[in-house]
């Protein structure tokens, strides 16, 4: 017969945190992934003669900002409110949803298969400019979020 001890199954501890931390996590997290695309897309893209480099990286640059605007504000907000739904004492690492990690591995491919591409560096260097610009605006989002959760802060 199992008594009450053998049926409950074995959790492993998981870091919990805060919706304040979690909120710092995504924002920490938007933020250095578009800091990092963002100089290196503007590296390669300084491979071509600078003639053709500078006009690119602008239009790169409003590329990233429409590309926030009108694709990653709505994740971005459905982040902060599914933090802040979920409240304290969450795992650290439920800051993002399944769904989200999984969309994060299948970006991280795509990224390498564009390294790999035989496209010309600085076309390379442009769409990693305006996703570095677009995951970096759409941060201010999360941020935002952060900022207000500070009076919530214990």
């Amino acid at each position: 017969m199992n008594g009450p001890s053998t049926s409950r199954r074995r959790r492993i501890p998981a870091p919990t945190a805060s919706r304040r931390t979690h909120l710092l996590a995504a924002g920490l997290l938007w933020s250095a992934v578009g800091s990092g695309l963002l100089i290196a897309g503007t590296r390669w893209l300084l491979t071509a003669p600078w003639r053709i480099a500078a006009p690119v990286w602008v239009l790169a640059v409003a590329a990233g900002f429409a590309k926030a605007r009108f694709v990653l504000d709505r994740p971005a907000r459905r982040i902060v409110s599914r933090i802040e739904e979920r409240g304290d004492s969450r795992c650290l690492g439920g800051f993002l949803s399944w769904r989200s990690w999984i969309l994060v591995a299948l970006m991280m491919a795509l990224g390498r298969l564009l390294r790999e591409s035989p496209l010309p560096i600085p076309a390379r260097g442009a769409i990693y400019a305006v996703i570095g610009v677009a995951l970096l605006a759409a941060s201010l989002r999360v941020w935002a979020g952060w900022r207000k959760s500070a009076g919530d802060a214990c």
